[in-house]
């Protein structure tokens, strides 16, 4: 049975298909039976350029504990990357 689980966001980058890179404006996030990945479950995301049709789309489906590890090092990611320049910005204005 289909969970019916979707989670819709904007978002703002590129992503590359078969003709090369293009513009992302949403992510579609599901929790849902996969295609592909040998899993009863899987999180699947679909970042996409809604205006652009499905040749502008890039799919990913993830176990639930590759989702959960891939939150983990996006967010720690961004921790450190943040970290980073604000000590930068502290050093040069000292």
């Amino acid at each position: 049975m289909c969970t019916g689980i979707v989670e819709n966001t904007r978002v703002s980058g590129s992503g590359r298909g078969p003709e090369g890179w293009f513009p992302l404006n949403q992510a579609s996030v599901s929790y849902d039976h996969p295609d592909h990945t040998p899993s009863e479950r899987a999180v699947i995301i679909d970042f996409l350029n809604v205006t652009a049709g499905p040749e502008s789309r890039v799919a990913v489906e993830l176990t639930p504990e590759s989702a959960k590890n891939l939150v983990h090092a996006i967010l720690a990611s961004l921790s450190r990357g943040e970290g980073s320049e604000a000590r930068a910005r502290d050093k040069s204005s000292q």
